[in-house]
């Protein structure tokens, strides 16, 4: 029997789910090889899609499975993958049933194909629905506590486009040349959906590499350290390149270094498109030396990355203990070498894309250098640092405007005279 339209796209969605609940991989991780054989880019991107949403609403879309079915389904059996899949079609991505019938039961045989065929006419014919907002894994919400409901009410939707322009003078011109909105100098925010590569300022034939895509909070940490005026400024673990080229747009002459081969050569491709200039480096931050100190330094540490689940749901099940663990202490050694190589008066960033205190205010609360609190001007209208001046950001934020990711920032000044 010949497979239905649509079908490998699905079946590639069920091998994003499988890796990340069963193996612990991430979507990027996985996604090429479960979309190997899926040829279009818009299913590549419809797989995507599909494990996204059912990862996103996995716990309330197991809730309306076992409201119909006698006995609950294994955590781990294929028919509850299935479904989950088949009901975020439907309650998600706004798929008619029949076309999802049609394109699911197909990856079932025998007696699963009836009880999804089943339980998926029984959620149909009584209308099911999804809640407002996603509910979080039990361990998810206890980790993040009071924060918890507004961090799920962020996590409803994925994040908007947003870009970080090379020059933020120009900042009028592109909001209004690619037809979107601004919320501080250098940023502009487009509805998500958008072919990159199609943008006016992407390429040298259509404005010049005047742009890279960056979420809004993940540009916050280069803006702390200001204007570089042709100063020394070192960027740790700096590939993909985001935050360096901020830096180097900033008048910085930037070292970038980071140990991924991979990572560093799409730094080394955003440089040439954009026309900015930096000096890449592959190192291991853990055993390099610098030959000489920096005016500033800029540690987006390696993290569990929990502040992006907006865009990366597998976050919200893979995370453990175990990793947060694992990261905080990588941070911490990160941390302690880091401040050694500042010239004395420089300034030091930390900062991650993480939730988790352990990673955020744990690490800064031990740096013995002296605060530079975040001031209200150095952020977009509706944020502000803490009381300890440190900033932390959650996708539950400017949530009007389409939200932003998660991070905690810090940012300190060395003595302004080397310790004897």
């Amino acid at each position: 029997m010949p497979t239905p339209p649509g079908f490998h796209a699905r079946r590639a969605a069920l091998r994003l789910l499988d890796a990340v609940l069963r193996r612990g991989e991430t979507l990027d991780q996985s996604f090429g090889g479960a979309t190997q054989d899926v040829r279009k880019p818009e299913d590549r991107a419809l797989a995507r899609a599909i494990a996204s949403e059912s990862l996103r609403w996995l716990v309330d879309l197991d809730t309306l499975i076992d409201t119909a079915t006698e006995r609950p389904l294994p955590e781990d059996a294929k028919p509850r993958m299935v479904l989950r899949m088949m009901l975020a079609q439907w309650l998600r991505l706004e798929t008619p049933p029949h076309a999802v019938v049609a394109t699911g039961l197909p990856l079932l045989s025998g007696g699963p194909r009836r009880l999804a065929h089943g339980v998926f006419s029984a959620l149909t014919a009584r209308n099911a629905k999804l809640p407002e907002y996603p509910t979080l894994p039990a361990d998810v919400a206890e980790r993040w506590g009071a924060r918890s409901g507004p961090i799920a009410a962020g996590l409803a939707e994925p994040p908007p486009l947003d870009l970080a322009l090379r020059d933020p003078r120009e900042t009028a011109h592109w909001a209004n040349r690619l037809g979107g909105e601004s919320l501080m100098p250098g940023h502009v925010r487009l509805p998500r959906g958008e072919a990159v590569e199609r943008l006016d300022g992407f390429g040298a034939k259509n404005g010049g590499g005047a742009w890279w895509v960056q979420d809004l909070a993940a540009s916050l940490p280069a803006r702390l350290l200001g204007p570089g005026e042709g100063r020394q400024a070192l960027d740790l673990c700096a590939a993909p390149g985001g935050k360096t080229l901020q830096l180097a747009a900033a008048g910085w002459q930037v070292t970038a270094l980071d140990i991924s081969k991979r990572r560093l050569d799409l730094l080394k491709a955003n440089l040439k498109r954009t026309g900015l200039a930096a000096n890449p480096l592959r190192a291991d931050a853990l055993a390099w030396e610098p030959k000489h100190r920096f005016d500033a330094i800029l540690l987006d540490a390696p993290c569990t990355a929990t502040g992006t689940a907006r865009r990366h749901p597998d976050v919200l099940h893979r995370i453990r203990a175990r990793q947060i663990a694992e990261m905080s202490q990588l941070q911490t050694a990160l941390l302690e070498r880091a401040r050694h190589w500042l010239k004395p008066g420089g300034m030091l960033v930390y900062a991650v894309c993480s939730l988790e205190p352990e990673e955020g205010e744990a690490q800064a609360d031990a740096v013995p250098l002296a605060p530079l609190p975040v001031r209200p001007e150095e952020l977009p209208a509706g944020l502000d640092s803490r009381p300890d001046g440190w900033l932390r950001t959650d996708p539950g934020m400017l949530s009007a405007q389409g939200g932003l990711d998660g991070f905690f920032v810090a940012r300190w000044r060395s003595e302004t005279t080397p310790p004897p």
